[in-house]
């Protein structure tokens, strides 16, 4: 059986820092979830990292707190992308604004001149999703935020460890946001079992974030911890939530982290394998990266078939292969219905869409068992 998607865990080494945790009697949060935010901003070279128990997580908390610090108003519009895992939009509606969609350009990502397109005096945010590690024109899409003065929000779910140029030089992901919000959910290429991590390029947007995230108090228990006297008390000025991360997940992260770029590389290498094997087949286009991406941390591997989607997944799974499709068109289901036909483009795509199994545990011997599977459902078809 060839799964999609599966993790890799070094599972020794993950024992001996859980253990560390249970020994020292500290599964929360506290001095091992800050001890992989250090090492997430040392590896990202990003300013400000929060760890979180999801990034579904992250995404609400950017927005909740955008919404009280500038007033927002119900109705307000946040520019979003229909071709994404429903976590991205159900956000939006958490906090009772309205997804507006942009359509997606030649790199399954959000197009930045339908973004333009759609921006009206009650846009908020843009949020854009590096679909598979893609960062598509990120850059575009950021410029047009700052000449419009709205914010940007990287959903960057797929992208831990996905390069981009900064005057030329390669650097990771994120600094072209406001904030940006990394996941680590469990078939992610940074698997824990889940959890997230929020980078706020703001100084005040992290510390009132991390107040958010629990519960609205003004000290978690760590910081009561080392605090001296008084330990238990504090102060609640906000309502907020329980988002926070804990020390198992982070101490999870903390080994993964220290793997990921050459997971990555491997990850990369199996992309380039079906690039060059399915080039002549003629009924299917490779979904390529942009030139922006200087590296992609290539979570999925996309390919667009011109027809027989749904019959050639039937005919992988008979042959005990079990791609993904990601994802369905979002107008497609019940909350988003009112906008289908705004996005044609990620309709299309929607349709003909087929991620093939990429991940650590993938052999070149199941390598290729997909591709001469995938060609011979072309020579039956």
């Amino acid at each position: 059986m060839i799964n999609v998607l599966k993790p890799k865990f070094r599972t020794d080494e993950i024992l001996a820092e859980i253990k560390e945790c249970l020994e020292k009697g500290w599964t929360g949060l506290g001095w091992k979830t800050v001890e992989f935010e250090d090492t997430w901003k040392s590896y990202t070279d990003l300013p400000h990292a929060h760890f979180l128990n999801s990034a579904t997580s992250g995404l609400h908390l950017a927005l909740n707190l955008y919404k009280q610090k500038y007033g927002w108003s119900d109705g307000d519009e946040i520019i979003t992308t229909p071709l994404t895992f429903v976590s991205t939009n159900h956000v939006i509606h958490y906090e009772r604004l309205t997804p507006v969609f942009a359509d997606i350009d030649e790199h399954m990502c959000m197009d930045p001149e339908d973004v333009l397109k759609k921006i009206t005096d009650k846009t908020r945010a843009v949020i854009f999703v590096g679909l598979g590690g893609n960062a598509g024109q990120l850059d575009r899409v950021a410029e047009v935020c700052k000449e419009k003065n709205v914010k940007l929000i990287l959903d960057a779910a797929h992208m831990a460890g996905t390069r981009t140029k900064k005057d030329g030089v390669e650097v990771h992901v994120g600094w072209e946001a406001d904030v940006s919000v990394f996941s680590f959910q469990a078939v992610k290429n940074l698997p824990t079992a889940d959890s997230g991590m929020i980078c706020f390029s703001d100084e005040e947007d992290d510390k009132l974030a991390r107040q958010l995230c629990w519960l609205g108090i003004d000290k978690d228990t760590y910081a009561r911890f080392n605090q001296g006297s008084y330990k238990w008390k504090y102060d609640v000025p906000n309502v907020g939530f329980k988002y926070h991360g804990n020390a198992l997940t982070a101490a999870i992260g903390l080994v993964q982290l220290k793997y990921l770029d050459e997971d990555n590389e491997y990850r990369r290498k199996i992309a380039e394998t079906y690039n060059t094997e399915l080039s002549s087949v003629e009924w299917i286009t490779n979904v390529e990266t942009s030139p922006y991406t200087a590296k992609s941390a290539k979570h999925l591997h996309q390919i667009l078939v011109d027809s027989g989607r749904d019959e050639l997944v039937s005919h992988l799974y008979g042959n005990d292969i079990y791609p993904g499709v990601h994802y369905i068109d979002n107008t497609l289901y019940g909350p988003y219905k009112q906008f289908h036909g705004t996005a044609p483009k990620s309709h299309e795509c929607s349709e003909r869409v087929i991620t093939l199994p990429i991940h650590c545990n993938l052999t070149q011997d199941d390598l290729q068992e997909v591709i001469r599977t995938v060609k011979s459902w072309s020579a039956e078809a």
